[in-house]
C-alpha cells in the first residue's frame, strides 16, 4: 500500500513511539512570535533550561502588535527581542524588517518540502502549501521544540480534497477554501491533514495555496498539504540553486514527498469549481458560506485587505485593478496592511499604493493586528467588516463584531459601495 505525504514525513521524521500510535518527530523548523512564544520562555526559564536545540531552525518575529500599543505588548516584545538575542537567533525579524509570520517564513525560503514545522499560532497549516507537514502547536510543545527539536503527534488520517474544473473570472483562492470549508463543516477535518490536488491546485500560484492550506484549520484540520510540483520549485529557486544542479533535479528530489498513486485515504472529495462564484461567510462560523450575490447589500462599516491568508502582493494587484480611478464609500473605512515589508515595498515600486490611497484606503504597517481584534483595526460593538482574514467568531475583530470573509477582489468591490458587493462586476 502506498503513503500519503503525511505518513512519508511522520516515517522520515520518527525519533521515537512511546506509546502506541503517539509519534515523536524531530522538527525541522520551529517558527516564534510575541503572543505565544514568550509564555514558552518564561517556563523555560523558570524550570532552569533556557536554551534552544539549535539556533539555525528557530525563525522568530514580532509580528501582531507592530510597534506596541502599551506596556504589556512591549514587555512581551522585549522578552522574544531579549530571548533571541540571548541566544543569537539570526532569523529574527524586528520592528521594520518584521512582517506577517505565515508570510515573512516562506518569502525567506525557510520552508522546504518534507520538513516537519510547528509555531504556536493555529495557522501554522499554511507551510503545507510546499509538501511540509506544518502544525499549530499548545505551549507545551513549542516549550520542547525550542529545547529539544520534536514534538509527539498522533499521526493523522489524511481527506483527499480535489478541486477540479477551472476557477472562473473573479473567483480566487479563498472563495475555493471557503467552499472547501462549506462542504466539509467546521468540524469536519478535526485531527486531520487535508491534502489538496486536481487541476485548479495545480494551476495555482505558490500564493494561492499557501491560501488555502492556512485555512485548513478552519475545518478542524491539523494541515493542509500541497504536493510539491515545478511552481513549488519555481517559487524556491532562489533559496535552493545552490543545492540542486538544475531545476529538474530539485523537482526529482521533492517529487518524493508527493503521495502515492495507491495511497489510502480516509475519504476522498470531489469538487467541481467551474461554476464557482464569489463567496463570504455569514454567521460566526467559517463554515457558514454563501454567495456574495445572496449576501449583496449588506452594508459594512469596515474593509480590511490583509493577514496571513490574503496579504500577499497577488492579493493586492487583484483588489487594486478593481480600484483603480475609483474611491471607496463615504460611509466605508478601508485599512490594507501589506503582509511584509517586501511586498509594501513591491506595492509601492508598481503604484499599488498609490492606487489604495487615492481610493481612500488608510495603509497600515505589516501586522496581523486587526485579524484578532488586538490593534490597527479593531472594530467597535455591532460594527460589520468586510475582511480579507480568516475568522468570523464572535467578537474576533472586536469585541461585539461581525466579520464576513470574501477575497481580496469581493473585499475591494464592497469598500466601492460600502456594502457587500459582487466584483465581477468591475472586472
Amino acid at each position: 500500500m502506498g503513503m500519503t505525504t503525511a505518513q512519508k514525513i511522520f516515517a522520515a521524521h520518527l525519533v521515537d513511539e512511546p506509546f502506541a500510535g503517539t509519534k515523536v518527530l524531530g522538527i525541522d523548523v520551529v517558527m516564534c512570535h510575541e503572543i505565544t512564544t514568550p509564555i514558552a520562555i518564561a517556563d523555560l526559564m523558570a524550570r532552569g533550561k533556557d536554551r534552544v536545540f539549535d539556533t539555525t531552525k528557530i525563525k522568530a518575529v514580532i509580528d501582531h502588535v507592530t510597534p506596541s500599543k502599551d506596556s504589556k505588548t512591549a514587555t512581551q516584545a522585549k522578552i522574544l527581542r531579549d530571548w533571541a538575542r540571548r541566544h543569537e537567533i539570526k532569523d529574527f525579524f524586528d520592528i521594520g524588517a518584521n512582517g506577517v509570520c505565515h508570510a515573512i517564513f516562506p518569502e525567506k525560503g525557510f520552508i522546504r518540502p518534507g520538513n516537519t514545522v510547528i509555531m504556536g499560532d493555529s495557522h501554522t497549516c499554511t507551510h503545507g502549501a510546499f509538501g511540509a507537514f506544518a502544525a499549530g502547536v499548545g505551549t507545551t510543545d513549542l516549550e520542547v521544540g525550542i529545547l529539544k527539536g520534536v514534538c509527539a503527534f498522533r499521526e493523522p488520517k489524511t481527506i483527499r480534497v480535489n478541486l477540479n474544473g477551472s476557477l472562473p473570472k473573479g473567483v480566487y483562492a479563498k472563495d475555493a477554501i471557503l467552499r472547501v470549508i462549506g462542504e466539509l463543516g467546521v468540524n469536519g477535518a478535526t485531527d486531520r491533514v487535508i491534502e489538496f490536488g486536481g487541476p485548479v491546485v495545480a494551476a495555482m500560484t505558490m500564493e494561492s495555496r499557501m491560501t488555502l492550506c492556512n485555512m485548513a484549520i478552519e475545518a478542524g484540520g491539523t494541515s493542509g498539504i500541497c504536493m510539491p510540483d515545478q511552481v513549488t520549485v519555481d517559487y524556491l529557486w532562489p533559496f535552493i540553486s545552490d543545492s540542486f544542479a538544475s531545476k529538474v533535479e530539485a523537482l526529482a528530489s521533492y517529487g518524493r514527498w508527493c503521495s502515492d498513486a495507491d495511497a489510502e485515504y480516509e475519504k476522498v472529495i470531489d469538487l467541481d469549481l467551474s461554476d464557482l462564484t464569489p463567496l463570504c461567510t455569514f454567521g460566526y462560523k467559517p463554515d457558514q458560506v454563501k454567495s456574495v450575490t445572496e449576501m449583496a447589500g449588506t452594508p459594512v462599516d469596515q474593509v480590511y485587505l490583509g493577514s496571513c491568508t490574503n496579504g500577499r502582493l497577488e492579493d493586492l494587484r487583484v483588489a487594486a485593478a478593481i480600484l483603480k480611478g475609483k474611491k471607496i464609500a463615504p460611509t466605508v473605512r478601508a485599512i490594507l496592511s501589506p503582509a511584509t515589508p517586501k511586498i509594501y515595498k513591491e506595492a509601492v515600486d508598481e503604484g499599488l499604493i498609490q492606487i489604495f490611497m487615492e481610493a481612500g484606503f488608510c495603509v497600515t504597517n505589516p501586522t496581523c493586528g486587526a485579524c484578532l481584534g488586538m490593534s490597527n483595526g479593531v472594530l467597535a460593538e455591532g460594527e460589520v467588516c468586510a475582511s480579507t482574514t480568516n475568522r468570523n467568531f464572535m467578537g474576533r475583530m472586536g469585541k461585539g463584531g461581525m466579520v464576513h470573509l470574501l477575497s481580496p477582489a469581493t473585499a475591494a468591490a464592497s469598500a466601492i459601495e460600502g456594502k457587500l458587493a459582487d466584483p465581477r462586476k468591475y472586472l
